[in-house]
């Protein structure tokens, strides 16, 4: 097995008793004083995590944005610049690459935050078909990514000196000054928990530094470093799709209800006969999700079941992801279930838990309000 990566701050990670996993590659922290404490934080006040392991890569030349507009599925002419978007990348059948932010910096630039162990595919199928005179640059390790995140981030930027008063998936470049000088860095609002929040992208070399300036501010507002754990809670109580779980290479935006990141009137994308087709003819499975009504808890690859006669052992679905929701005090789960079986939402279900039936509501995502 391959040596696990580093992020630019292990050492603050570790410091603060931070305990770890392997995810994507990389050893990333899971949790520092507990993933319930954590996802109260970022719920209710504010919270800090590091997600330096995300992918980066600048496209970049003349016609740039109109080359990304032709091989990812949203419509980057929907945004100006300035403002970021929410894309996929597709394979010829339709299925998930990866999916990623691009941020649409002109017309000759676009910056792209693909996930961790896509990001050389993403990459490689983008230079794979690149006209002459745009280049396709892999980042990843040039720069890191730290999300702040709850409804106290904005006070926390302000108070810094970064901007904060901007719209949904804006960004500005800005200077923090921190203890070994200035650091310019990227401030975009979005994230990935469904509170209000901002992802900042700092050079590698200066991660620790703005790491120090944002973990003291957040600290001394009642807030605290959060994890993957709290990260994984946070977006599973959203529906947020996680690749490799709700998207993949043979999960496609239809069936994943991500269709509304698909420019469907644009002429050309990777996988647009394959996904027009499906949009045509229906997906074969569609992803719900599930509300335990009784004590358990629904974990990914767990088989799901109609209710009633469960001795048949009829399969009509599958877990994708699921958790405990400290929010709600239940167990979630996002699952992909067959369309065939005619199950809706309000419907009940059954999800095989180690060979014991728990009965889950069928629901529509999110399953708390967004604050973003």
């Amino acid at each position: 097995m391959s040596e696990l990566l580093a992020g630019p701050i292990a050492d603050r990670h570790a410091a603060l008793g931070a305990t770890f996993a392997e995810f994507g590659g990389w050893n990333m922290p899971v949790s520092y004083s507990g993933t319930v404490a954590e996802h109260a934080a970022v719920r209710e006040n504010v919270g800090i995590f590091d997600v330096s392991h995300l992918g980066k890569a600048l496209v970049s030349g003349a016609g740039a944005a109109a080359f990304v507009n032709s091989t990812l599925t949203n419509d980057l002419g929907k945004i100006v610049p300035g403002k970021a978007q929410y894309t996929l990348c597709c394979n010829e059948s339709g299925g998930v690459v990866d999916d990623l932010i691009a941020y649409l910096v002109g017309a000759d630039e676009v910056f792209l935050v693909p996930n961790a162990a896509n990001t050389a595919d993403v990459v490689a199928r983008l230079q794979a078909v690149a006209p002459e005179g745009i280049s396709i640059t892999d980042h990843h390790r040039d720069l890191a990514v730290l999300a702040v995140q709850g409804p106290g981030s904005p006070d926390i930027l302000t108070g810094l000196g970064l901007p904060a008063d901007m719209e949904y998936m804006a960004f500005a470049d800005a200077d923090l000054p921190t203890a070994g000088g200035t650091a310019r860095v990227r401030v975009c609002r979005t994230g990935y928990t469904g509170e209000r929040g901002y992802e900042i992208v700092p050079r590698w070399d200066d991660a620790g530094a703005v790491f120090d300036v944002l973990l003291e501010a957040i600290t001394a507002a009642g807030g605290l470093p959060a994890g993957l754990g709290a990260r994984d809670t946070l977006r599973t109580e959203m529906g947020y799709a996680l690749h490799g779980h709700e998207l993949g290479p043979y999960i496609s935006p239809v069936q994943a209800r991500s269709s509304w990141a698909v420019g469907w009137d644009k002429p050309s994308f990777f996988g647009r006969d394959a996904l027009l087709a499906e949009k045509e003819a229906g997906p074969a499975r569609r992803l719900y999700g599930l509300r335990a009504t009784g004590r358990g808890v629904p974990r990914a690859g767990c088989a799901v079941r109609p209710a009633g006669d469960s001795s048949s052992g009829e399969q009509i679905g599958t877990c994708t992801s699921g958790t405990f929701s400290p929010t709600l005090k239940q167990g979630i789960a996002l699952a992909l279930l067959d369309t065939a079986s005619g199950v809706r939402k309000g419907d009940e279900v059954v999800v095989d838990v180690r060979g014991r039936d728990l009965v889950c509501e069928v629901v529509i995502p999110p399953f708390v309000p967004s604050h973003v």
